[in-house]
């Protein structure tokens, strides 16, 4: 029996782990490749799943915890592509708020599934506008950028790249030769052990590179961080979450791309209103094979909005996700009363079919292993 390779890409929040998983599996399956994706939430109405979608690359998706806390389902959900849609290679997208995935995920899949998978080396993205706010690095004499989050929550991102067996350093594009220079140097200076590859999901430079390095049989789950759990479940906490989804109706036409650039501003000018910091806010507009997805990663950074969908169209479905350093029910308030305002505005019938917002709970993962298998 052949083995299914699967390749994990970790990263936090806004890194551009979804982005690349689509152009990958794009750029597999154009090679001949069968290649399956699983998608990962703590809860359900991901917009990461129907993005993924999008690439016509068969989906499944593990809600209600990380991998790490949700290993059964995992597998499962591995299991169902192998046997509906046999595939050669499964794309992973963990959590981007989790970290200790060497020895929760790829350790216990190595140590009890060597026969079925070929795991390959663990990549994690990291978004390098936001590095040096988010992780601390400093050359020296230089004075580092103020923390967007608590040290909880920076915690999980250090953990995050301690136990990389690849660090991909995302949106280059948006970096000056200079800034691209420093941050290769800060990053090989902090973990002169690990590999590392610069890189744009978004325009698709260093990719088929990636998945060379990928591809290859390096040896995966290479090292195993000490993680402190309490430190780690406060880090978790510490951001507010809220998947929402809804259907619109508009009268007239209208220009989508428009609605979501300004539903995103509005979302956003109220959180700076509340002094909540931005980790993740994303939308997914879709409706008959065409869609539109926007991003914010920070409070400061620009609105991303992408795709298209033909201003007749008069039906089409929301889903909105957050991850926000802010108070659960305060995050629902403001996204309910920003998409009622801005619905309004466009004279749009709004039905929200869902919403939930919360903290994640204190993660409990199902195996964990001390040592490298």
């Amino acid at each position: 029996m052949s083995k299914t390779r699967l390749i994990l890409v970790g990263g936090f929040l806004g890194a551009g782990k979804t982005t690349l998983l689509s152009q990958a599996a794009v750029r597999l399956t154009r090679q001949g490749k069968r290649v399956g994706l699983v998608a990962n939430d703590q809860a359900a109405d991901l917009v990461d799943t129907e993005i993924l979608r999008q690439t016509g690359t068969p989906v499944e998706e593990v809600a209600g915890g990380c991998f790490c806390c949700r290993f059964p389902d995992m597998i499962a959900a591995m299991e169902r592509l192998i046997r509906e849609s046999n595939v050669d290679i499964v794309l992973g997208e963990p959590v981007g708020s989790c970290t200790d995935l060497s020895a929760t995920v790829i350790q216990p899949l190595k140590d009890r599934h060597p026969d079925k998978f070929e795991i390959a080396p663990f990549s994690v993205l990291v978004d390098g506008k936001q590095l040096r706010s988010l992780a601390k690095l400093q050359t020296s004499g230089d004075v580092a950028p103020p923390a967007r989050f608590p040290d909880n929550v920076l915690y999980i991102y250090h953990k995050q790249l301690e136990e990389a067996d690849l660090i991909v350093l995302n949106k280059s594009d948006l970096l000056s030769p200079s800034e691209l220079c420093e941050i290769k140097a800060l990053l090989a200076e902090r973990f002169p052990n690990v590999p590392l590859l610069a890189m744009s999901a978004l325009t698709g430079e260093g990719v088929d590179a990636w998945l060379d390095f990928v591809s290859q049989d390096q040896g995966a789950g290479r090292r195993i961080a000490a993680v402190d759990y309490d430190t780690y479940a406060a880090g978790e906490a510490a951001l507010g979450w809220m998947n929402a989804s809804a259907k619109l109706r508009s009268h007239d036409d209208l220009d989508w791309g428009t609605f979501a650039t300004q539903l995103l501003e509005a979302i956003r000018a109220k959180l700076r209103d509340h002094s909540a910091e931005i980790a993740h806010l994303k939308l997914f507009l879709w409706n008959r094979g065409a869609s539109t997805a926007g991003n914010i990663t920070s409070n400061d950074s620009p609105v991303s909005v992408r795709g298209h969908i033909d201003r007749t169209q008069h039906a089409v479905s929301l889903l909105i996700n957050a991850r926000v350093h802010v108070q659960p029910n305060t995050l629902s308030g403001i996204v309910e009363e920003s998409l009622r305002s801005v619905a309004a505005s466009h004279q749009i019938e709004l039905t929200i079919t869902n919403m939930r917002s919360f903290f994640p709970a204190r993660p409990q993962p199902t195996n964990r292993y001390e040592r490298v298998v």
